[in-house]
């Protein structure tokens, strides 16, 4: 592999609580979302772009370099997020999340787009107006608001 090379890979993830339970709470919410965005940004190359979600599901927006394993590198996330919650914020465990996340692919001129949706999640749910593909975690599931 060359060891100089040029890319732009933004993805949107999405994953949910076990259950799509509501346990990302006020409380809680404000300490995850900074817990998984330096977590993140410990792998060398990611670019973070913003966090969001509801009670029951989040949104991540990042660049990141040729060389991560995506899938491994949202497993860590999920079960280092689970861990910092169940251990350190409210020291039993309330915190699972599901199996499988969904990633998208988007390019530079829908960054700002993409980030504008994340932040307004909340909006989005209880509007009424998510954006599916941006809201699936499978293939074939149907998306709840």
């Amino acid at each position: 592999m060359p060891t100089r090379s040029y890319s732009e890979i933004n993805l949107h993830f999405t994953w949910h609580v076990k259950g799509s339970a509501p346990i990302i709470t006020p409380e809680i919410e404000p300490r995850l979302y900074r817990y998984i965005r330096s977590y993140a940004l410990q792998s060398k190359g990611v670019i973070f772009h913003e966090i969001g979600g509801t009670e029951t599901h989040l949104h991540v927006a990042v660049t990141i370099p040729p060389t991560l394993l995506i899938s491994d590198w949202i497993g860590k996330i999920k079960g280092a997020s689970s861990h910092y919650v169940n251990h350190e914020l409210v020291n039993r465990k309330i915190l699972d999340w599901q199996t499988g996340y969904g990633v998208v692919s988007f390019g530079m001129k829908n960054l700002e787009w993409v980030v504008n949706y994340i932040r307004n999640q909340k909006e989005h749910h209880k509007k009424g107006t998510p954006v599916e593909r941006l809201e699936r975690i499978t293939h074939d599931e149907e998306i709840e608001s």
